[in-house]
């Protein structure tokens, strides 16, 4: 087993084909080159958070072998549409650079298989409600008489213990509770989930980080240790400034829309054909901003000379941006904003996002082959490494596509052994 972080060695290559140009497509990847090669994660995860985490690692490198439900796998195999041929998205979307398997987890010979891959592991991650594992004989407890060294991260909804333990956890909920969605929406308006599952996203993240600092814990100690994440805390975590204001100040969050509670102006205006966000963070942004939209004379009114006063004289000051603004298109005002130090930038539609030319320089959008979906695009991973790789490898897999190949290569399970465990429904 290995348990020390592999040396690097070349940089990862990759290839680029010419009928593509705004995308880049994955060729091949050495493995020496990857942060996480050698690293083996078993991932008994499902729908977003704890799928999002172990695609992190497996971008990284990291072998993730994805255990899944006989016959059904991942719950989120199934939503959609929309669909790409037979598969979902959905799934598609969180499940690149990983391998799957399909073991019955209540079966004595199901908990066998687990077993001996943990023995083999460097990492397990796992997002079942508290309590389901101790009943498959698979929490930390149980695997840590069998690897020691291995680091358990159980993700759940709410906490391993508490009141709310044994509450499914969902992303909608946790940002409920946890006061994202109170924050979210109109000033004058409903609370309004966000676009995309941010609290699911920002717990993959924190659980990513966790396994990775308890990787080099490892290599101090010797051991290994159970990492326990959930939703509720990380929303709780991710108020940042909002959470200081009450706990310091006694000041309660609002919703504010596009807008800043602290900083005027910082939000977005409508355009003739869209909306643009401006920032003018402090006084000499503000000063730029008001020369950019030929309104001088706003910097220099003692009602707006600085930010305290700005956010006093909220609305007014608002009202006169936004009606220039509105004189405009985003792209005249692209072009008139070009080279200034205040931020700004439009609402993109997905189409546009996909089109912007600093998003296609990232290389933001990936292709790899699927055997059922053929050439597929993905979102790439978000950062960029000097001396090893951060890619899309290999493509999401098909239910079960591993199970023989790996219960065979990685345990040595014989062909008659494989037969067995079919036969008795245990496997695929």
């Amino acid at each position: 087993m290995i348990y020390s972080f592999p040396r690097l060695a070349s940089v990862c290559r990759k290839s680029v084909n010419s009928n593509h140009r705004n995308t880049i497509i994955i060729r091949k990847c050495s493995s020496s080159s990857d942060a996480l090669s050698g690293i083996k994660v078993l991932d008994l995860t499902r729908i977003l958070a704890g799928p999002y985490c172990t695609m992190i690692l497996g971008d990284l490198g990291a072998d993730v072998l994805k255990v899944e439900r006989l016959r059904v796998g991942d719950d989120t195999r199934s939503w959609g549409p929309p669909f790409v041929g037979k598969l979902s998205c959905y799934f598609l979307c969180v499940n690149r650079n990983k391998k799957s398997i399909c073991v019955d987890l209540k079966s004595d010979q199901g908990r066998e298989i687990i077993y001996d891959l943990a023995r083999t592991s460097d990492v397990l991650v796992e997002n079942y409600l508290p309590g389901k594992m101790q009943d498959y004989g698979l929490a930390y407890e149980d695997i840590k008489k069998i690897n020691p060294k291995l680091v358990y991260c159980s993700i759940t909804g709410y906490g391993s213990t508490g009141p709310y333990s044994a509450r499914a956890g969902y992303d909608v909920i946790a940002s409920s509770m946890g006061g994202l969605i109170h924050v979210t929406g109109p000033e004058d308006g409903d609370p309004c989930k966000t676009g995309v599952a941010m609290t699911d996203l920002a717990t993959g993240l924190y659980a990513h980080g966790a396994i990775l600092a308890a990787l080099l814990q490892r290599e101090k100690s010797g051991c290994g240790q159970w990492i326990r994440a959930n939703l509720l805390s990380t929303q709780v975590a991710c108020l940042v400034n909002l959470g200081a204001n009450y706990l310091m100040a006694g000041q309660e969050a609002k919703r504010w829309g596009t807008a800043h509670e602290s900083i005027v102006p910082y939000q977005a205006f409508s355009t003739s054909d869209g909306y643009m966000t401006l920032g003018g963070t402090n006084d000499r942004q503000f000063h730029e901003l008001c020369s950019k939209i030929n309104r001088p004379t706003l910097a220099t009114d003692p009602k707006f000379l600085t930010n305290s006063l700005r956010v006093q004289h909220r609305q007014e000051l608002l009202k006169e941006i936004a009606d220039v603004m509105a004189s405009k298109t985003n792209s005249e005002w692209n072009e008139i904003f070009s080279g200034s130090s205040f931020s700004y930038g439009p609402i993109n539609s997905l189409s546009q996002v996909f089109q912007d030319p600093q998003v296609l320089h990232n290389q933001m959008i990936q292709e790899v082959e699927h055997p059922a979906a053929g050439n597929i695009k993905l979102v790439g991973p978000a950062v960029q490494f000097s001396d090893s790789g951060n890619y899309v490898r290999t493509p999401p897999p098909e239910l079960g596509q591993h199970t023989e190949s790996v219960l065979r290569d990685r345990l040595g399970y014989s062909r008659d052994r494989l037969q067995e465990l079919r036969d008795s429904g245990v496997i695929n």
